[in-house]
This record gives C-alpha cells, structure tokens and sequence, in this order.
C-alpha cells in the first residue's frame, strides 16, 4: 500500500476497503485515501502499516513514525476492545502530510468515548503490583503524539493524532 500524491496506489485486501476521504467527517487538506476495516485483532495490521507508509510519506523520522504508530496501535487496539467488545463494527482510518504536519484520523461508531477522559500521569512511586489496571497505554499513545483531539460528529467519535512536521522543510 503505497501513499503518494494525495492517493493510495494499491487496492485494498481481504477484509478492507477504502474509504472516501470524508468518511470521518470533514475532508482535511492533504487527505489521503483511507482505509475501512473490521474492529477485531485481526485488522490491526493494516492500521501499522498505513501508519508506516504515511510517516514514510511525511518524511518522518524513524523516533517520530515509532511515537505516531505508538498512538495508533494503542488507539485502534483501545476502539476493538473496548468501544466494540467484540460487537461486529469497522473503524475507517484515514491520513495525511501536510507542509507542516502527519496526521492519522480514526472514526468509529462504538459508543462515544474520549480517551481524555480521567487520563492521569501514572503514579510511578506506587508498586506496579499495586497500581491499578488500565490507563498507562491510553496515557503514553496520547503523549507520545505532538497532538491529539477528539470529537463526537454526529455519533461518530473522530479522534486525530498528529505530529508536526517543523524542521521537515
């Protein structure tokens, strides 16, 4: 799957579609062709690869596509697990590069959940036998990204990763 000029030149595979480039909402400026997947494990895949290709694309560095994969595997794998819980569903995954930006955008229709919600430093003085479950990964996705926003559009939560791009030319 290859991301140049705007478009993907691959077709997609089993369990895949593409998306149109709005199917999270409103089209952003160096929109690529997105991709529709199945909420399970078995889709996370594509997700990782899209995400390599993209950073590919945006000239990133090796630091910065590991930290916006980071996010994104966490992200993709929270919305299969948690928003879906096993429930048949797709997420549509779709992204971009911009002068001064790579950005990854999923939508989904589990039920509405921003990931901001109760997201806490851990406490790192507490034994980790004693700290509570759940939380660290969300916590780490959304900090290792340079942005993260999210939005409930008509039902749909769309949450965007980003990193910026300043000193890529």
């Amino acid at each position: 799957m290859a991301i140049d000029s705007g478009a993907a030149s691959a077709g997609p595979t089993a369990g895949q579609e593409w998306c149109e480039a709005g199917c999270a909402g409103q089209p952003l400026a160096g929109t690529t062709a997105g991709l529709r997947i199945a909420a399970d494990l078995e889709s996370l895949d594509l997700v990782a690869r899209f995400v390599l290709e993209l950073g590919r694309s945006g000239r990133l560095t090796s630091s910065e596509t590991y930290r916006l994969r980071l996010a994104a595997d966490e992200l993709a794998t929270n919305i299969v697990m948690h928003g879906y819980c096993g429930a048949p569903g797709a997420i549509c995954v779709d992204g971009g590069v911009t002068p001064d930006r790579v950005w990854v955008r999923f939508s989904d229709d589990a039920p509405p959940f921003d990931p901001r919600g109760g997201m806490k430093a851990p406490d790192l003085e507490v034994p980790l036998a004693r700290r509570a479950v759940g939380g660290l990964g969300v916590f780490l996705a959304l900090t290792a990204v340079d942005r993260f926003d999210y939005e409930l559009v008509a039902g749909r939560n769309v949450s965007m990763l980003t990193i910026h791009r300043d000193h890529h030319g």
